[in-house]
């Protein structure tokens, strides 16, 4: 195996075609981030999955990434935020069980209930707005349909003021985004910030049923509770997870079924299910590409004399993974809502499986059927879309569509 760093493309601009290639050179290829950081990225399903659950693997920079603790990563780095963050998505260990443990109680069964019907309404309402396009021409699905809606649910879930939404989400769509500026980045960081701490005081104020004020108010039996960094880098991460994966989860889906017009008539006669169809996408092509940021605490032998040595940089393939045809057969690149239910790792696996995946899915069960009911004609006014500039983010920046 040819162990030179090759250079992950920042912008993302075709993620499966270099998945595809990451995969045919071995298990685990050595890479190159922006900004020259050299890490490994883990290309089988198997490995990933393992590797998921492997005490070996950190995910805190400030204990297992020298290069960070030395302030050798700056914070206009595209991914400072995400390894400089204190919540779960960087915690290890104990420190993980604890934020789980606190945090859990928070996306009760009973609070993702509570939200169908507001998401019910969200979705009809931004049908409405599509079906106003004016006759002739094209709607983007993006803009329109597939990215309002997450935040919405989210901001709904938080009880965020309205008058600071449009704000809040444009400063979210820069967080994924790897082929930013610093400026920019810092530009986002310093906004998200500010609004989630005026939100924080008014909830401290007047809490409400909410998912913010229930996040202020949580604690275990025995006191222990979020710090206030962790509050605010929970309320962050809740906010990124929950918003871009859901977002390229259905333009995903919906740009999968019109390129598979068979797929979709499938789905149209009753054939196969809605859940069927979100499977199969999270699998074929998972809203998270590339995850970002593992590192190895000892060395871990992969296979075919592979070993990731201490403090090294991991990023997980989830778009390497999902195609793998280790795993998913020799037709593992084709998207066939058929195939017999398998297993992927778009939402993590283990203790790392994602808290807020039944809220994804309910969003998707309930946004789907709606848009192509409504619908029934919708068609793809281009089929050459752009991909969002980010090697994280597996998605369309764009998805124009004739209605009628």
């Amino acid at each position: 195996m040819d162990l030179k760093p090759r250079l992950i493309d920042p912008t993302g601009s075709d993620i499966r075609a270099e998945a595809a290639g990451f995969r045919d050179a071995g298990p685990a290829v050595p890479i190159t981030l922006p900004g020259g950081v050299e890490g490994w990225l883990i290309t089988r399903h198997a490995v990933v999955k393992r590797l998921f659950t492997d005490p070996r693997v950190s995910k805190d920079a400030s204990q297992h990434w020298p290069d960070f603790r030395a302030g050798r990563i700056s914070e206009g780095w595209p991914l400072y935020l995400w390894v400089a963050v204190n919540n779960m998505f960087t915690a290890y260990g104990k420190d993980h069980s604890r934020l789980r443990k606190l945090v859990a109680p928070a996306f009760t069964n009973r609070r993702t209930t509570a939200m169908r019907e507001r998401v019910e309404a969200i979705t009809a309402e931004l049908l409405d707005g599509l079906a106003a396009t004016p006759a002739g021409q094209p709607a983007d699905l993006f803009g329109g349909f597939t990215n309002p809606l997450p935040i919405r649910v989210i901001c709904d879930l938080y009880g965020l003021r309205e008058e600071v939404r449009g704000e809040f989400q444009h400063a979210v769509d820069f967080l994924f985004r790897t082929s930013a500026s610093p400026e920019e980045m810092t530009a986002a960081y310093e906004t998200l910030y500010r609004i989630l701490g005026e939100m924080v005081a008014e909830k401290r104020e007047t809490p409400g049923d909410d998912l913010a004020s229930a996040l202020i108010a949580t604690r275990e039996e025995d006191g222990d509770r979020l710090t206030e960094e962790e509050l605010f880098d929970t309320l962050l991460l809740i906010l990124t997870a929950g918003h871009e994966t859901t977002v390229h989860l259905l333009g995903n889906a919906v740009h999968a079924l019109l390129t598979h017009p068979e797929q979709l008539a499938l789905v149209r006669s009753g054939q196969v299910g809605w859940d069927a169809v979100i499977d199969e996408t999270l699998r074929w092509a998972p809203p998270v590409g590339n995850l970002p940021l593992r590192f190895a605490t000892e060395p871990i032998e992969i296979e075919d004399g592979i070993t990731i040595e201490p403090n090294q940089p991991i990023v997980m393939g989830l778009a390497a993974a999902g195609t793998d045809p280790e795993q998913h057969g020799p037709a593992a690149d084709r998207f066939d809502i058929t195939r017999p239910p398998g297993e992927h790792l778009a939402f993590g696996h283990g203790v790392h499986y994602c808290l807020g995946a039944p809220l994804a899915r309910l969003e998707a069960r309930t946004a789907l059927p709606a848009l192509f009911e409504r619908f029934p004609a919708l068609r793809l006014a281009d089929t050459a879309l752009p991909q969002v500039e980010s090697f994280i983010s597996l998605g369309n920046a764009v998805i124009p569509v004739h209605l009628a």
